[in-house]
């Protein structure tokens, strides 16, 4: 118990310095909050200080703080902002991604099982971390934000799709019934959201949304539970039910003012960015086996090699989703967006892990990588757009 409540303690007391480090160095350098938040975590964690240990309560805060950054992720994507060439362009080359980054594992690895694990976190992109990164900077409703945007909705679905289907048993064929199962069935609730008018619904978040009712942040936690539930009862990654419970949500709330969804907007940031996904990202650092790649000068070297390979397997495909007419520097901007991945990482790493199917010390050079990319990728993502005129949204009649 003093265990717990000392770990609580001291990721609460992360939580807050994570930002205020942020914007001390902010002069110099612009760096995502996450960054100071996994690295606090892994200085005072077991690989450096030991002050902090993880426990299964923060373990399943951490859990609860993932889903939330799939959830918000699923919530801000403008589908109809993506649809037509951003999403096309994207997908293609997500699929491309997905081939190289298997081949690669397999160079790697020369067995099949341990190169579908590589694969699928190296051709993953950090929506939920970007997206929040894009927004400070004023770059969300750009064309170039948008492109990012579209590339980051396959980036964690498309993989969360392959997660789906590798881990249920790896049975192709039920775990393939399953999850169109598990898609119907939301696509059938988004649709049946999407029709109906929710006259009841919108005026019960009305008239507690600035009471102790919060019915809207309850009615979030409920669909986020259900889902999650349900995707983990159905033998799937429970983050595919967080991003669906995201979209859904949109959907059931885009018929209220614009005012109320604004509110509800900020206080779902709140809990999220305020609360939960802190406590995710700062538990990444305390778990992070730092002693796997400092004990193995092999899996010390797979750290740059990975980070290169993200920019490679990921980063280069991304270029297709690029705007019409887009510069040099916004081409750029996009790929290093893209090469930007750490959530699915660590979700994909953990769980080949617990299959025996990597060994620690892939596993935490993956990571690694992933925080380096996290780090570097899209501040050097955003000076290459300082200063750069964005071009203008292509036609939706525009041919490819």
């Amino acid at each position: 118990m003093q265990s717990l409540s000392v770990s609580l303690v001291l990721i609460a007391a992360m939580a807050v310095a994570a930002p205020l480090a942020a914007r001390f160095v902010e002069r110099a350098v612009k760096v995502p909050i996450v960054v100071f938040e996994i690295v606090l975590g892994m200085v005072l964690g077991p690989s450096v200080l030991g002050w902090v240990q993880s426990t299964q309560f923060t373990d399943t805060l951490a859990d609860f703080g993932l889903a939330m950054l799939f959830f918000v992720a699923g919530n801000e994507i403008d589908f109809r902002a993506i649809r037509g060439r951003p999403l096309r362009r994207a997908s293609a080359g997500w699929v491309i991604s997905l081939a190289a980054g298997m081949a690669a594992g397999l160079a790697l690895t020369s067995a099949a099982e341990p190169s579908v694990i590589i694969g699928v976190a190296l051709c993953s992109t950090a929506l939920g971390t970007l997206l929040p990164i894009l927004r400070d900077a004023g770059q969300a409703k750009t064309p170039t934000g948008i492109a990012v945007t579209a590339l980051g909705a396959v980036g964690e679905f498309g993989p969360l799709i392959a997660i789906s289907l590798f881990f249920s048993g790896r049975q192709l064929g039920a775990a393939s019934a399953v999850l169109l199962g598990f898609v119907l069935l939301t696509a059938a609730a988004i649709f049946l959201a999407s029709r109906s008018q929710h006259v009841l619904f919108h005026s019960h978040i009305t008239r507690t949304l600035h009471t102790s009712g919060q019915f809207a942040i309850r009615s979030i936690m409920l669909i986020l539970s259900l889902l999650v539930v349900l995707s983990t009862l159905l033998g799937l990654d429970m983050l595919l039910g967080a991003f669906a419970a995201g979209v859904l949500w949109k959907v059931a709330i885009a018929r209220a003012p614009e005012a109320e969804r604004t509110v509800i907007e900020r206080k779902v940031d709140a809990i999220a960015f305020g609360f939960l996904v802190p406590v995710f990202f700062i538990d990444t650092g305390i778990d992070f086996e730092l002693a796997s790649l400092t004990s193995s000068p092999l899996a010390l070297a797979m750290v740059p090699m990975f980070l290169g390979l993200l920019l490679l397997v990921r980063g280069l495909p991304s270029v297709l989703a690029a705007p019409a007419g887009s510069t040099s520097a916004a081409k750029r901007a996009i790929v290093l967006f893209g090469a930007t991945g750490l959530p699915v990482i660590v979700a994909v790493t953990s769980i080949g892990r617990d299959h025996d199917l990597i060994s620690s010390g892939i596993a935490s050079a993956l990571v690694g990588a992933g925080m380096l990319s996290v780090l570097l990728f899209p501040l050097l993502a955003l000076r290459q757009l300082q200063g750069t005129a964005s071009p203008q949204p292509a036609s939706e009649n525009e041919i490819p």
